[in-house]
């Protein structure tokens, strides 16, 4: 059984110290960064490091959205903004909800080809507020068309044979503030929020999506606790409400948003508690080194659901071979439009 803690490596290869904390029972993810990044043939060398460490094989994420956030660039597609295609389908939805599927389709062809299991995507977030963090991160400000959009990611996504990993519940868009440097809080009472926000991802729970990361933001009208923290949101309303029965992840515990407690240990089994399956803990090294110095049995106390849910098909083909198919050529023509403001139907 893969351990719930996904963590982050150094630099473009393993390291004796990034081996020695892989290595680690609590450990079952590595999430990669552009700084882990030089070129394809770099990328696949470092995730076959990382595979062969442990049996069953450390899972390999990243953040793959497009636009703003995309970590592995040179050698791979770029990949619009998602809110590019919300744009589209304000003026041709059918034409937008073809554009989303080739997207989701190269991204997740490309990062299998190369290695990697999965980008934790897509965002659900509504674009709805003039937000430091999300905007064009989201779909669009209508929940209807996030939904839409959504759904047909996710069908590519796991046609490639990649899982999903909807973001940030119950909804990150609907605030400034940026919860990597600052916690968040939306004053709305739930009816509000169930009637923008959580749509999309009531929608999509119902399409198989693997998995629900939690974002930080407070909803006082709702619980004291953040959301990654709060039993309210994480077991009563998306668990036993909404009947989700996937894995729920954490966002990155070391952000300014996550501090409701001192110690990473702490942070670990609030969430736990509160009904977080895996935790993420990115770019703090001391933080990992903490959780990781504990007894394992601590932890023992909670029913976790195993990383292996977020595990899709393994891909036999090079990125190099993809990348000169007919399908990928013609794929990337459309999406190489959309960067002149111009699509191909």
């Amino acid at each position: 059984m893969l351990g719930p803690l996904v963590i982050d490596i150094q630099g473009t290869s393993i390291s004796l110290e990034d081996r020695e904390l892989l290595l680690h029972p609590l450990v079952g993810g590595v999430i990669l960064f552009a700084r882990n990044y030089l070129e394809v043939g770099q990328l696949d060398s470092l995730c076959r490091q990382i595979k062969h460490l442990r049996s069953p094989s450390l899972l390999v994420m990243v953040d793959q959205e497009g636009g703003r956030v995309q970590r592995f660039k040179n050698g791979f597609t770029l990949l619009p903004a998602l809110g590019i295609l919300g744009k589209i389908y304000d003026i041709d939805s059918c034409e937008a909800l073809s554009l989303t599927r080739d997207c989701a389709w190269m991204m997740s062809s490309e990062l299998l080809a190369a290695g990697v299991d999965l980008s934790l995507a897509p965002v659900l977030d509504i674009n709805g507020a003039e937000s430091e963090v999300i905007g064009s991160r989201a779909f669009h400000a209508d929940s209807a068309v996030v939904s839409d959009l959504a759904l047909a990611y996710i069908e590519a996504m796991h046609r490639c044979g990649m899982r999903s990993v909807a973001k940030h519940f119950p909804g990150h868009g609907s605030v400034v503030a940026d919860s990597h440097k600052e916690l968040p809080v939306d004053f709305r009472e739930l009816k509000e929020i169930e009637n923008n926000d959580l749509i999309p991802f009531v929608d999509v729970a119902k399409a198989g999506l693997a998995a629900v990361m939690m974002a930080h933001v407070s909803y006082p009208k709702i619980d004291k606790l953040p959301a990654g923290y709060s039993k309210v949101w994480i077991s009563s309303i998306l668990k036993s409400d909404y009947g989700f029965s996937g894995l729920v992840m954490s966002d990155d515990l070391t952000m300014t948003g996550a501090a409701t407690y001192d110690s990473y240990i702490d942070r670990a089994h609030a969430s736990f508690s509160a009904g977080c399956d895996s935790l993420l803990i990115c770019n703090n090294r001391s933080a990992v080194e903490d959780l990781l110095s504990v007894n394992t049995s601590v932890f023992d106390e909670f029913e976790l659901k195993n990383l292996e849910l977020l595990r899709g098909v393994s891909v036999n083909r090079e990125l190099r071979v993809l990348q000169s198919s007919e399908k990928w050529h013609r794929i990337r023509a459309r999406i190489a439009a959309l960067e002149s403001g111009h699509y191909a139907h």
